[in-house]
């Protein structure tokens, strides 16, 4: 537990900080959830909708320490090479 309280207040802020990045994430990961079961059910036009939301919200989580920029970079490559495999 904090003694001083500088580390009382760091202790807040990193509370609020970890909630915005969790709430981040969350949002994020539902976005290539949904995008991944149009994928699943073959359906291009729903999946392609789906990854510009998806992206966009993976390209603001990548901007805040909430998830690196590699890993946010290469969810959505697989996600675009998966969907260019759906036959038309």
């Amino acid at each position: 537990m904090a003694n001083h309280q500088s580390s009382e207040k760091r202790a807040k802020q990193d509370k609020v900080k970890r909630m915005t990045n969790k709430v981040k994430k969350s949002s994020a990961r539902t976005a290539v959830k949904s995008v991944r079961e149009a994928i699943a059910k073959g359906d291009k036009a729903t999946a392609l909708t789906g990854l510009k939301t998806a992206q966009s919200k993976l390209m603001k989580v990548a901007k805040s320490p909430a998830m690196s920029k590699k890993a946010v970079s290469r969810t959505i490559s697989r996600l675009t090479k998966q969907i260019a495999g759906i036959a038309k």
